[in-house]
């Protein structure tokens, strides 16, 4: 299970998702151009410590990161019919988020091998970036056993 970010734009978002990568010990791939610098003051203050403790690989294009992809290409959109708890989540799986200001371009949705949403209240259009992230990602590593096994006492 891997998590991806489209060329995001917030970098409070991708640094919480930085942090939710290490903390479930999730590889995340950054496809770049971002909207913000990883040497900005703000993105390294929001991701702590967790940047060094995340395994994050940057690609220069969308066409560079296609090109690594182990698996299937799962797109978390508001576009899509299907929600993200009816899915069949499989360990190579990668799930990809969209930027905060625009989603992603036609030709990333006719490239993803399947589409999800978190359904929501009618009215209402999107959760954060990162919250969603979170919550699909969640979903997925619940359906997979894929958490990281707690050692000692609960």
């Amino acid at each position: 299970m891997r998590i991806a970010l489209f060329e995001p734009d917030i970098p409070q978002n991708a640094a919480a998702i930085i942090r939710l990568a290490a903390c479930l010990n999730v590889p995340l791939d950054i496809i770049e151009p971002c909207g913000f610098l990883f040497s900005d003051s703000g993105f390294r203050r929001a991701g702590l410590d967790y940047v060094e403790l995340a395994e994050i690989t940057r690609h220069a294009s969308w066409t560079w990161f296609r090109g690594t992809l182990p698996g299937r290409l799962v797109l978390l959109t508001t576009k899509a019919e299907l929600p993200h708890t009816a899915f069949a989540f499989a360990p190579s799986d990668t799930l990809l988020l969209g930027r905060e200001s625009a989603g992603v371009p036609e030709f990333v949705h006719a490239a993803a091998d399947a589409s999800v949403r978190i359904p929501l209240k009618p009215g209402l259009r999107s959760l954060n970036v990162a919250q969603a992230g979170a919550m699909v990602l969640g979903e997925a590593l619940r359906q997979i056993d894929g958490f990281p096994k707690m050692i000692g006492p609960v």
